[in-house]
């Protein structure tokens, strides 16, 4: 069932031709509480969002956010209307934003941190934030000898 007043911003098969080779699709229970979340936590370029649906981009990663209400004929749809538990075991990480600003920023909406800002062994300087949906996001930035071995293309 379909929320959206109207026209979609574009056909989806516009939409599609424009995704990366890689990109994110999000079930979640509210798209406009999900969209600040990602604007104000991770800094989110929205490109579109209504009811049902929103195209945003957080940092290079190309993002869409599905109303759950838009699956309702999916076989994963009971166990989304059930409440339990989303994105269990996967982490979705992601290099380059502040991990110590998108912990302030996190705390300031009021999202769960699992782990504040710290040092990896790694070489990421990271947090870990979950959304309101919680997706488990892995934020950070490279630190310490992670950085002098940087591929090049990256530096």
């Amino acid at each position: 069932m379909k929320l959206r007043q109207g026209d979609p911003w574009m056909p989806g098969h516009q939409y599609a031709a424009l995704m990366p080779p890689l990109s994110l699709n999000l079930l979640v229970n509210d798209v406009t509480r999900a969209v600040q979340f990602y604007q104000q936590v991770l800094g989110a370029q929205v490109h579109y969002h209504d009811p049902d649906f929103a195209a945003i981009r957080v940092g290079p990663a190309e993002i869409m956010l599905h109303a759950d209400h838009t699956h309702e004929h999916h076989p994963w749809h009971p166990a989304l209307a059930s409440g339990s538990a989303r994105g269990l075991g996967a982490q979705i990480r992601l290099l380059g934003l502040n991990p110590d600003e998108v912990e302030r920023c996190a705390r300031d909406f009021g999202a769960v941190i699992v782990e504040s800002a710290t040092d990896k062994a790694h070489g990421w300087r990271e947090t870990l934030v979950r959304d309101p949906d919680g997706y488990e996001w892995a934020v950070g930035v490279l630190s310490g000898a992670a950085m002098m071995t940087q591929h090049p293309k990256e530096k």
